[in-house]
């Protein structure tokens, strides 16, 4: 650029422009479009006003800045300018020593077993159980123990010394009810709550009340009924409770004949497994209530009451209904013949006639 012109002082870095002219606050950066720009606007603006020299050192600047072709990126840059260079990606030595070290053949999975005190298990191949003997441990105080296990031990003694009482004076003989809880197994099992109501779900207590469970659990599959399906995997896992904790349905007895009897209902049915477990007793309760609010017009919230329901499930085995049935029938061979008039005992005799 000539050093006599007037071009230098307005678009070098070392003169900016200066307060109150036309180019302050212009852009004055590298950019060779800002730069035509402003070169442009000073031409339009000097009205010719400019010496001749000048002019043409101006218009060749405009024409060779103007035939530079110009890269845009989509962040309106200049390519290879404003882009950062691009770093290769660390490399993850982790991943590279795992895909070394990894074996070409597959590892065939390992299975799984039961537990060595599961109920399940196979003695014939599992073998004997292995007692392993370790230090012994130490043994507990007592004194220790009685604030928790003994708070209040007058209240003990005086409950000890009336359960003997008891057992003295009924002479060691049991009840009716302890001897078939001795004799007897009972499985009482309660489902969470459903949602629904007692109304929709009281018919399927009903339903299966008296039924044996299989029975009972063919028809919750095929109902159409909601809840049903929900009754069914209950039965189920009342069964599976029923046969674990307290051993009832493992199989009928050796020698034993299928018996005929009456239910109190008053059908007849064919009992081959004394062991097979039917359901004594079926009853629902109410549990607690949701809340869901109801949009309603003008802004108004209704506030509505979500019902829950479960049912309880009392199981048994058939043996029970049997001696049902047989007590049944004892009972009714113990009646007396009924007679149309039968002898009666005289009563209130006197030694006169009473008229």
């Amino acid at each position: 650029m000539p050093a006599g012109s007037g071009l230098a002082p307005m678009f070098c870095p070392a003169y900016p422009p200066w307060p109150g002219s036309k180019f302050y606050g212009a852009e004055t950066t590298n950019n060779l479009t800002s730069r035509n720009k402003i070169i442009n606007a000073m031409l339009s603006t000097s009205n010719m006003s400019l010496p001749l020299r000048t002019r043409r050192v101006a218009t060749s600047v405009t024409s060779f800045t103007s035939s530079i072709p110009q890269y845009r990126t989509a962040f309106w840059s200049s390519k290879g300018r404003d882009e950062t260079p691009t770093k290769p990606a660390p490399r993850d030595q982790l991943h590279e020593e795992f895909v070394k070290t990894k074996s070409a053949v597959p590892v065939a999975p390992k299975r799984g077993a039961l537990a060595s005190s599961s109920i399940f298990e196979d003695e014939t191949v599992a073998g004997p159980v292995t007692t392993t003997t370790g230090p012994a441990a130490a043994l507990r105080n007592p004194r220790n123990m009685a604030a928790a296990l003994d708070p209040d031990p007058s209240s003990r003694e005086r409950w000890q010394r009336k359960m003997v009482i008891r057992e003295i004076t009924a002479r060691g003989r049991l009840s009716k009810s302890e001897t078939l809880k001795r004799s007897e197994r009972v499985s009482h099992s309660k489902s969470h709550n459903y949602q629904t109501s007692v109304k929709k779900l009281g018919p399927l207590a009903r339903q299966i009340t008296g039924k044996p469970l299989e029975e009972a659990i063919v028809q919750m599959r095929f109902s159409k009924k909601k809840a049903a399906q929900g009754v069914r995997e209950h039965l189920v896992h009342a069964r599976n409770e029923a046969i674990v904790r307290r051993g009832m349905g493992l199989g009928k007895e050796d020698g034993f004949k299928a018996v005929q009897i009456m239910t109190k209902d008053g059908k007849r049915m064919k009992i081959e497994d004394p062991s097979r477990l039917y359901i004594e007793q079926a009853w629902v309760g109410k549990g607690d209530y949701g809340r869901t609010p109801d949009h309603r017009a003008r802004g108004q919230i209704n506030m509505m009451k979500n019902p829950t329901t479960h049912i309880h499930v009392v199981l048994k085995e058939e043996k029970t209904r049997i001696r049902e049935n047989q007590e049944r029938e004892a009972k009714v061979a113990a009646r007396k013949t009924w007679v149309q008039l039968p002898n009666r005992k005289i009563t209130s005799q006197r030694q006169f006639y009473s008229w």
